[in-house]
Order: structure tokens, then C-alpha cells, then sequence
């Protein structure tokens, strides 16, 4: 059951990893989208539907898949964060991280002693395939990568001295709710938004650090990539299936259209099976 963290080994190496949400609640989209080639599932529950066991059962669709898993935790909560780890979770992503001391006690909530103070119950967890992976803690402590999001003024304001905390792998810019907490929801290519996000991103490619954040309305894929970004979140599960579901509705009106019209109309290529 335990492996070592192929994403944050190609992370390190310098690669780009691009990714896919998945909302929380749900084990078969993680599973299909596991073998569809991203480099990572994002499992998201913070705004995805699940609890902490559906952590384990989405990790369990997941680790049948070439893909490795991340999970987004609710919060930036110590015994929350315990849980998911102990669970098997290797690559943690945790929200709203505004301050320093904040990110510091994000990271050491996922580390063991002497680096942090994740509780010790390595002898039983499946994380360590129940007590039988030799080593364990050195290795859990070695392997785990950790996402830190900043999603406020304040946040990015903060941005370098977060970027200093060893053991924040990824610095990611949650551009969404940072537009929201400047007064500019929705609004991700407002000026005001993209020069806050550019000064953050300065402050933590300087650091040395992965910089993270999805596409949006101020930065596609290449501009992203054009900004030294290399953790990226694209598409999100739900979205997918709302909009191939559009998409499929759309084809069919327009052949009853044609047909209502008298018209031979081209047929609709499924895609269902």
C-alpha cells in the first residue's frame, strides 16, 4: 500500500504536473478520470461532498490508477489533517493559509516529530500498510508533499515569508477567492486581482518554491506556464459531465430542429459507449 510519492519526485525534478479535480463524493469519476492520463487527481474536500471515509474510499478508486493522488482538506485543522494522512493521503492541499504561523502549523500538522507533531499511531494506519512498511515515519516524513494555498490580501501579502517555511512544497495562488476577498468576485482577469497575483508569484519563484493555481479568466494554460507555474489544477469532474451533458442535449435539439423543418440533418456522433 505504500509508495513512494511519484508526484512530488517529479515535481522536485523540475517537471510540470497537470491535474484534475474530483469532487470528493465521488470514488468512480477519481477512478475514470485516474486512467484518463492527468498527472494527478485533485480530490477536493472542501467544496467537493465526502467526509473523511470517503477520503479512503476515493483514495482506494484512485490507487487503482496510474495516477497519484492529492487531497484537499477542509481546513487547516490538525486532527483533520491526522486523519487523511493516516488514511494514506501523501500530497495534502489545505485553503485559506493567511498568515506564517498558519502555514508553519499546516506543515508540522503533516509531519512527524522531530519536524512536526503528527500524532503517532504509525504501528496501525494504512497509511503504513497497517504496521508493515519498514521505516515508516522517516519515510512518510519524506514523501509527503504539501500545497499551501493563499486566497487573500493578507495572504499575499504574507506570500514570502510562507515561502520560506520549509516543508511548503507548493505555494498555490487561489485566485478565485482571492478576486472574492478583494471585493472582485468572479472577476479573475480584473486588473487589481492579476497584479496581486503576479507580485505573490514573484515573492515564490524567488523563494525557490512550486507555484500552483488553476486557469482563469487572467491566465490561461500558456500564460501559466509562461509564469513559471507547475502545479496545475485544470478541469474540474463536475464541469466535465455538466458540460459533455450540454453539449449532447444541444446536438439533439438541433436534429429535431432540422427535422421540425422538414430537413435531413447530419447524424449525432455518440459518444456514450
Amino acid at each position: 500500500m505504500f509508495k513512494q510519492n511519484s508526484l512530488k519526485a517529479r515535481l522536485l525534478s523540475g517537471d510540470v504536473a497537470y491535474g484534475c479535480w474530483v469532487a470528493g463524493g465521488s470514488p468512480t469519476n477519481a477512478e475514470i478520470l485516474g486512467h484518463a492520463g492527468f498527472d494527478f487527481i485533485l480530490a477536493d474536500h472542501e467544496h467537493g461532498i465526502g467526509d473523511t471515509r470517503d477520503v479512503l474510499d476515493v483514495l482506494r478508486a484512485i490507487e487503482t490508477t496510474p495516477t497519484p493522488a492529492v487531497v484537499r482538506v477542509a481546513w487547516n485543522d490538525h486532527v483533520l489533517l491526522k486523519r487523511v494522512i493516516d488514511a494514506g493521503v501523501q500530497s495534502v492541499m489545505i485553503p485559506s493559509v493567511d498568515t506564517p504561523d498558519l502555514a508553519e502549523a499546516a506543515v508540522r500538522a503533516c509531519l512527524y516529530p522531530p519536524e512536526g507533531f503528527r500524532g503517532y499511531a504509525a504501528s496501525v494506519v494504512r497509511a503504513s500498510t497497517f504496521g508493515l512498511e519498514p521505516d515508516y515515519v522517516r519515510k512518510a516524513n519524506e514523501n509527503m508533499l504539501i500545497v499551501i494555498q493563499l486566497e487573500s490580501p493578507q495572504a499575499v501579502e504574507n506570500a514570502a515569508a510562507i515561502a520560506a517555511i520549509e516543508g511548503a512544497d507548493v505555494i498555490f495562488i487561489g485566485i478565485n477567492d482571492l478576486a472574492g476577498a478583494m471585493g472582485l468576485i468572479g472577476q479573475t482577469g480584473h486588473p487589481e486581482v492579476q497584479a496581486l497575483a503576479r507580485k505573490a508569484e514573484r515573492e515564490i519563484l524567488a523563494a525557490g518554491k512550486i507555484l500552483g493555481t488553476v486557469p482563469n479568466a487572467g491566465a490561461g494554460i500558456n500564460d501559466l506556464l509562461d509564469r513559471g507555474y507547475r502545479f496545475i489544477p485544470g478541469p474540474y469532474d463536475v464541469a466535465l459531465l455538466r458540460d459533455s451533458g450540454l453539449a449532447a442535449m444541444a446536438q439533439y435539439r438541433e436534429i429535431q430542429a432540422a427535422r421540425a423543418r422538414g430537413e435531413t440533418p447530419a447524424d449525432g456522433k455518440g459518444t456514450s459507449y
